[in-house]
């Protein structure tokens, strides 16, 4: 099997790791691969580290068809088995292909539009899958695909290493700094705890600067550390005490699995990806979104409950084991990769016969 991805993403998100993640999984199945994506830094130690061929690009509106006429060059001289596009821009720039399948990958409830060039579709969540599937009509072709949890180590780290005293708490938000991550609640949630929990914020984003400023008018920048984005997130839920996903939106949220896998408890607010996949009680909390009462309430209890905390973490495993893993998701990905190989096979040979036949009469 040869696939081909596109990736045209941002130079950090969560969306992006989920790419990288996935092409290193796959590379250490044997998978072979090429990657076009533009050269952030993730990327180029992804092609690196993998030894993979690589091609890059900036995915600029303004030279869109150009390099959509690059991007058809590749695919006709490498001849790969699928193009997977990651995300919209990926999706909107790979070309209507005749001899393989391509593939368009959901993170979110993302529009059709840019997926006309596609053949097969893919959600991270059941519910992005439906959504999909309503929009297309074709529900046939639309696969879920879970992304995984399993991280690997980098290295140590320790609460001394932002400032942190070894018997304080830690809630750990991992997390783009925007508004629909719902940092502030978070921020207004800390002003409401004791002092002993420290609130460690692990991520980048244009309100970054907001927030700093909001935590320093509530007088919280002792208890409030903006550590920045961190490509060691297994390391930071080593420190942590609970892992929190207070979102206003939020499709999935990788960080559900990744704390599952670290064995950390988890508060998350009813967005979505919470919604559907975390079970109050059993191996998480769940809040109301904007319930900043609700939020503090639940951080206590998963902070200071011992038996409930024990439940969570147990709970955690079971659900991460279940679905989440890497070997498990990797291994339903590269099912799915040939079910659709197979599947485009079939029908362009059967689509192939009809007009062979229509030609005849």
């Amino acid at each position: 099997m040869k696939i081909l991805h596109i990736i045209a993403g941002a130079k950090q998100g969560g969306a992006e790791s989920c790419a990288v993640d996935t092409i290193r999984a796959l590379a250490a199945a044997g998978i072979e691969q090429i990657v076009i994506c533009r050269p952030h830094p993730a990327f180029l130690k992804l092609v690196d580290d993998c030894n993979l061929e690589h091609h890059f690009l900036s995915f600029h509106p303004m030279l869109k068809w150009v390099q959509k006429a690059k991007i058809n060059a590749i695919i006709k001289r490498e001849k790969p088995d699928l193009v997977h596009s990651w995300m919209n821009r990926a999706a909107s720039f790979t070309p209507k292909q005749t001899q393989m399948p391509v593939l368009g990958w959901f993170g979110g409830y993302y529009d059709l539009k840019y997926y006309q060039s596609c053949d097969f579709h893919m959600g991270v969540t059941r519910d992005i899958v439906a959504h999909i599937a309503a929009a297309t009509n074709q529900p046939d072709k639309a696969y879920v695909g879970h992304v995984f949890g399993t991280l690997e180590p980098m290295g140590e780290i320790k609460k001394s290493d932002y400032g942190i005293s070894e018997a304080s708490k830690v809630v750990l938000l991992l997390s783009r700094m925007h508004w629909k991550k719902g940092v502030d609640l978070l921020i207004d949630a800390a002003a409401k705890m004791d002092n002993e929990v420290v609130f460690l914020l692990a991520g980048d984003g244009p309100e970054i600067d907001t927030y700093k400023a909001q935590a320093k008018a509530l007088n919280l920048e002792d208890r409030v550390i903006f550590a920045g984005w961190c490509t060691d997130r297994l390391g930071l839920l080593g420190i942590a005490d609970v892992c929190v996903l207070p979102s206003r939106y939020e499709p999935f949220g990788i960080v559900i699995a990744e704390s599952w896998f670290a064995n950390v408890p988890l508060v998350a607010t009813k967005a979505a990806g919470a919604k559907h996949y975390v079970h109050d009680g059993q191996d998480g909390l769940l809040v109301e979104i904007d319930d900043c009462d609700g939020l503090v309430t639940a951080l206590d209890r998963a902070l200071n409950d011992k038996p409930l905390r024990a439940e969570l973490v147990k709970g955690g495993q079971q659900t991460y084991e279940k679905l989440f893993s890497r070997d498990s998701v990797i291994a339903t990905l590269i099912e799915s990769y040939n079910n659709m190989i197979k599947r485009y096979a079939k029908d362009k040979a059967a689509s192939t016969g009809k007009l062979i036949n229509l030609g005849k009469r």
